[in-house]
């Protein structure tokens, strides 16, 4: 594996999810993403309104089918791309938050994790966040990507 730094990792990773054009977008998840690179979220159990599907919906629906969770996943760079850019829709493109670094990367092997943030701008303070465990593939880009949100 190649040397990586990690916090220039995150840093674009970070970026990817508040870049307002498509196309950079669209090469950054090509760069930062393995070809057949999963994205793994685990939503978290409430979520402030608004929401068009809020993850406590999708949980409760997950439970009615009897699974014990609602786990959502994106393979492969169309798939990654799409998610990114929904949540760059949702989140970013109105102006109400920014994703920001909370802490710095850490990494052990072909293992990267760090905290990030959704920054509300009105209010001025971060209102979300979570933790990320990023598994590298062979060439430094992210194989495994397991988000966690608080």
């Amino acid at each position: 594996m190649p040397a990586i730094d990690p916090q220039d990792l995150i840093e674009h990773y970070i970026g990817v999810w508040n870049e307002p054009d498509t196309e950079i977008r669209c090469k950054t998840v090509h760069g930062l993403w393995a070809e057949d690179g999963l994205h793994v979220l685990r939503p978290p159990p409430e979520m402030p309104a608004p929401r068009r599907c809020t993850p406590p919906e999708m949980h409760d629906r997950a439970v009615g089918l009897g699974f014990t969770t609602a786990v959502l996943e994106a393979r492969g760079h169309d798939e990654l791309h799409a998610r990114v850019t929904r949540a760059y829709e949702e989140f970013v493109a109105p102006g109400t938050y920014v994703f920001r670094i909370r802490e710095p990367a850490q990494q052990l092997r072909d293992v990267i994790t760090f905290r990030w943030e959704s920054f509300h701008r009105e209010e001025n303070r971060a209102t979300g966040g979570g933790r990320e465990f990023l598994v590298l593939a062979e060439d430094g880009r992210i194989r495994l990507d397991h988000q966690f949100v608080d």
